[in-house]
């Protein structure tokens, strides 16, 4: 059997008095594009720093290549995030650095690369997510939110990582901007081998781009030893499954939400 490129294994974490993410175990498989869903505040951005060690589990561990990440020397830590792009929910540009010193900056950051080669992978990673080569002397205040978008994935993309991370990677674009960018994830994964988690509310980006979908489910609303993982198969499931909490995300049908909303107002 294939050994999982990332794992989780019984991971919890917790904030203060606050639990984000209790028991997991999720396998990640080289080269396939997994989609990571829930509600809002159920840890799937948090599941994407613990990958690359940017947060450690309160209790359990993650592995990367076999390795597990808590016991991964500064050293190694470093070359391993060299591997893993990251595409941060709202670019995450710097501010203060042109488009062209934004996708050039973890390039330079890992050395041995020449002025000249780096101009050529800055121009090619532009080019790659549809932006022209006169976008490069731009700040990222000039850029519209899919502007920005696409910088950050070309920034992502100059590494030629094994790994890409994407956090809401259409939240806030209008749908013509959503299907490019969908578009982008489907086209990186085309012309190089490279593993993806996606992590969404998009639907639309779910059904387009995924092999495999995770659903995680808020803590607050589960019962004492349920599962917090409520869904893990194929996009071709999510409609036929039994779990009426599954077939209630992915229509976007409020329910008895509401109701369960307004009482969480009104707690002291």
């Amino acid at each position: 059997m294939t050994t999982p490129l990332i794992q989780l294994r019984g991971v919890s974490v917790r904030f203060g008095r606050q639990r984000v993410l209790s028991n997991i175990h999720l396998d990640v498989f080289a080269n396939e594009t997994l989609a990571l869903i829930g509600e809002s505040g159920c840890g799937k951005s948090v599941t994407l720093k613990l990958i690359v060690g940017l947060l450690q589990p309160t209790e359990g561990e993650v592995l990367f290549n076999g390795r597990r990440v808590a016991e991964m020397p500064e050293k190694e830590l470093t070359a391993m995030r060299l591997r893993v792009g990251f595409l941060f929910q709202g670019a995450a540009l710097f501010d203060s650095l042109t488009v062209f010193d934004n996708v050039a900056f973890g390039v330079r950051a890992k050395g041995g690369v020449g002025e000249a080669d780096v101009a050529k992978i800055v121009k090619e990673r532009l080019l790659e997510v549809g932006l022209p080569e006169a976008v490069q002397a731009k700040m990222p205040a000039e850029l519209s939110g899919g502007m920005r978008k696409r910088v950050g994935l070309a920034r992502a993309m100059a590494l030629d990582p094994a790994v890409m991370l994407y956090d809401e990677p259409t939240t806030g674009l209008d749908p013509i901007m959503t299907d490019v960018i969908n578009e982008l994830i489907v086209r990186t994964r085309s012309r190089r081998p490279i593993t993806s988690v996606v992590v969404t509310h998009e639907m639309r980006t779910v059904q387009r781009v995924a092999d495999r979908v995770v659903m995680l489910y808020p803590l607050a609303r589960l019962n004492p030893g349920e599962p917090q993982v409520v869904y893990d198969g194929p996009t071709t499931g999510l409609d036929t499954t039994l779990d009426a909490r599954v077939r209630q995300f992915v229509a976007g049908h409020a329910g008895d939400r509401i109701t369960e909303l307004r009482g969480e107002i009104s707690e002291p």
